[in-house]
């Protein structure tokens, strides 16, 4: 063996050495498409409850229609303690609730911790917490027209409904959700639309809410080609959790629609591996086929993906099904929430358990709102340690500190005048004496 060989395999084994943690736990994480027969078992019960057929399930409207809403309704689906129920009851007086049936399939029955029924089921934390904000992004103050937010000099929001095929329990809009689903006026939507197109300096619009996929396509489209027919708006992005908990939106119908106003981007919101079943697949494959770019923002929430191996894989999950990890949120202070704030730590634990350990597509940016709407501000590991005058000090993804020669920028121009400068000079010369 060369000396070449031996110290390449040597590295291979120090490398195999650091991944083998996340390979053995990475069996214990639950994921949807490792699940299907779990998950297919719960959705011919909830069908049987809900007395539905394989069609009504496949429809969206059907899953939109059927939304539980009832305590009632859910324990004969999950197994919940009388102590459970009163506590729901308890909290639905406070902040509404519902659950798609098939986002309530993806939840183990044997799990009081499973992250989905976290994410999704109201828990009597919720009534404990008194000391957040219902608005912390400030965004009552960051509306000058219609259903506007807006936060930042070239980009805004479009706030079309408050509607949504399941009411996450860390929503930061939960003060919009109300207890009925309500959408916005053509009215207040033209007024949204005007406000673009008359300030040129507008680039990018989101379209939001609420989720915008609870719209009928023939609205949205109003709204999509509007937007479309305004000449500085570069292109039209939705930001929509549909593909998460309701996946049969996403209809070939949709899609067709879509095409005709490219360039459109998708931002979704997977938080746990989960969520990425068999359907969400179809889904994101749909989607990715008609030419829309898919983004995951993801939340950091407690005792659902604050762990450093649980969002790796989330990430492997999503890039599988052709969606890019884009941003993990930090969670936002929004009442009713504390019991999924986590610390800037869990953040950074995760983000240093990234870079390195897994490809650049699989590593999403940490952000944190600045409160009452100052903005996302990225968080990252420090990997420069130190700074002279022609070199800087780095720190590895593996912990190791090197030294890195840092020279500045040379002027091109001048360097290229400084060196031809002359040939230049005597060919113009020329030319005019021709």
């Amino acid at each position: 063996m060369d000396k070449s060989t031996k110290i390449s395999l040597e590295r291979a084994s120090q490398l195999k050495s650091r991944i083998e943690d996340y390979v053995d736990i990475r069996k214990e994480i639950p994921k949807g498409l490792e699940l299907k027969e779990e998950i297919n078992s719960r959705k011919e019960h909830i069908l049987r409850v809900l007395d539905g057929t394989e069609e009504n399930w496949n429809d969206y409207k059907w899953q939109l229609s059927n939304r539980i809403t009832n305590v009632d309704t859910l324990s004969k689906i999950l197994k919940l303690t009388e102590k459970e129920i009163e506590q729901i009851r308890e909290v639905e007086d406070k902040f509404r609730w519902a659950i798609s049936p098939y986002y309530l399939s993806l939840i183990d029955p044997k799990d009081i911790a499973d992250p989905i029924k976290l994410m999704s089921i109201p828990s009597f934390i919720e009534l404990e917490d008194e000391q957040h904000d219902l608005d912390p992004m400030g965004e009552e103050f960051t509306n000058p027209a219609g259903s506007i937010t807006r936060r930042y000099p070239d980009r805004l929001i479009i706030n079309v409904t408050n509607e949504c095929a399941m009411y996450c329990r860390h929503c930061q809009r939960r003060r919009n959700i109300g207890q009925q689903d309500c959408h916005q006026s053509r009215a207040v939507l033209k007024e949204s639309i005007d406000y673009v197109r008359e300030n040129e300096e507008i680039r990018d619009v989101l379209i939001t809410g609420g989720d915008p996929l609870t719209l009928s396509d023939n609205m949205l489209e109003w709204i999509i080609s509007e937007l479309r027919k305004i000449p500085h708006v570069d292109y039209i992005r939705l930001g929509t959790r549909t593909l998460v908990t309701m996946p049969q939106r996403i209809t070939d119908e949709f899609c067709e629609m879509i095409k005709k106003y490219h360039p459109i981007y998708i931002n979704t919101h997977f938080n746990h591996p989960m969520e990425i079943t068999e359907e969400t697949k179809v889904a994101c494959e749909k989607l990715a086929n008609s030419g829309v770019p898919l983004g995951n923002q993801a939340v950091l929430l407690n005792g659902v993906n604050n762990d450093k191996f649980i969002m790796r894989c989330l990430n492997h999950e999503l890039l599988k099904i052709r969606v890019k990890p884009y941003y993990i949120f930090h969670s936002k202070h929004v009442k009713g929430t504390k019991h999924f704030n986590t610390s800037v730590d869990d953040g950074m634990e995760i983000m240093e358990y990234l870079r390195g350990y897994t490809s650049g597509m699989a590593i999403p940016t940490y952000i944190i709102n600045a409160p009452k709407g100052k903005g996302k501000t990225p968080l990252l590991p420090q990997y420069l340690i130190s700074k002279g005058t022609d070199y800087i000090m780095i720190r590895t993804w593996e912990g190791e500190v090197i030294k890195v020669e840092d020279t500045p920028a040379i002027d091109i121009k001048a360097l290229i005048e400084e060196t031809i400068g002359e040939d230049i000079a005597l060919r113009e010369v020329a030319q005019t004496i021709q």
